[in-house]
């Protein structure tokens, strides 16, 4: 839903975005929209070729375009904000028109259950129907949303937010300015088996870790870490996770990595820092991941990948192999 109160210049947005106006609107500008959907109050975004031709018939007043574009003419009554970088600027213009947050009941909610010993900090918000258990500990300013589950001696760091459904088990941490979308589990058991001796049944093997999150890590809808099986599963400070994804036993994720939806890490990977990962990659367990590695999306990672690598495919190896094999495999099928 659109904030209909806030409404700015083309003058005024230009300013704040710091960049260079081509053309002119006197249009108020109240709503950012993709260019096919735009009406005249919106403003859109141009930060790739492939849009340009969109432009024509978009009836957006605006549009922040990339400089690299190096476009002129925006058309009568219609004006361009040139940026260094289309995607910051629409980061920072969608800020801008941010609605207001979820109101929630300051303070802890008549039907939330907290346990005596845990320790609630000031400026604390918790929702409606919560279960804080024993020994827990949530720091200054966080906001524990309706229906969220944090068991005996974890920990919730200042400022984090947990939203609805969320579930986060016994001695789990969670740091400062984290945020957990709707229906997270940390520190489910991991997924250790082995076959009985008799070789009729299987044997669970128990998981006495934790799962330790850093600061500023976002974790998507229904994600799942698994605590480990003797010390702690981490993900590292400014990590962010998209939904869907599952996070093995004993994995060390590094910082500021970037890991899209569907995902599947097995247990004891390690993955460095700056990693980028696309939707549906898989890992097998125990492999390395350098930092500042990219891969492809539904990539299998079945070996170690030095740091910078580029990778991509089933099994995956560097991007640029791989995208000659299948050339390959499409002149070969021409062929036949």
């Amino acid at each position: 839903m659109k904030n209909p109160s806030k409404s700015y210049s083309i003058e005024e947005l230009c300013k704040l975005l710091n960049g260079s106006l081509i053309g002119y609107t006197d249009q108020q500008i109240s709503e950012p929209e993709q260019i096919e959907s735009a009406k005249e109050s919106s403003i859109t975004f141009i930060g790739h070729k492939k849009y340009i031709s969109l432009w024509e018939n978009s009836n957006a007043s605006a549009a922040i375009v990339d400089r690299s574009l190096q476009l002129t003419d925006p058309g009568p009554n219609k004006a361009f904000i040139e940026v260094g970088n289309a995607d910051l600027a629409m980061a920072q213009l969608l800020e801008l028109f941010t609605p207001a947050a979820v109101k929630l009941v300051q303070g802890i909610h008549p039907s939330a259950i907290v346990d005596e010993t845990a320790f609630i900090d000031s400026g604390v918000t918790i929702g409606a129907n919560s279960y804080i258990g024993a020994g827990v500990k949530i720091g200054k300013n966080a906001t524990i949303y309706p229906n969220v589950t944090i068991l005996d001696e974890a920990e919730v760091g200042d400022h984090s937010v947990i939203k609805p459904g969320t579930v986060i088990a016994e001695r789990c941490i969670i740091g400062h300015y984290s945020i957990l979308q709707a229906n997270v589990t940390i520190g489910s058991d991991g997924f250790g088996y082995r076959p009985s001796p008799d070789g009729r049944g299987i044997v669970k093997i128990a998981h006495i870790g934790n799962v330790v999150i850093g600061n500023q890590v976002e974790i998507g809808s229904s994600s799942c870490i698994d605590r480990g099986k003797f010390s702690s599963t981490t993900i590292g400070d400014g990590t962010k996770i998209d939904n869907l994804v599952q996070i093995g036993h004993n994995c060390k994720i590094g910082r500021a990595c970037l890991i899209a939806g569907s995902c599947g890490i097995s247990g004891s990977v390690t993955i460095g820092d700056g990693v980028i990962m696309a939707g549906q990659v898989a890992v097998k367990d125990h492999v390395t991941i350098g930092n500042g590695v990219t891969i492809g999306g539904k990539s299998g990672i079945i070996n170690d990948i030095p740091d910078g690598k580029t990778v991509l495919g089933f099994p995956a190896v560097e991007a640029k192999e791989t995208l000659k094999q299948w050339a390959i495999i499409r002149r070969l099928a021409k062929k036949g």
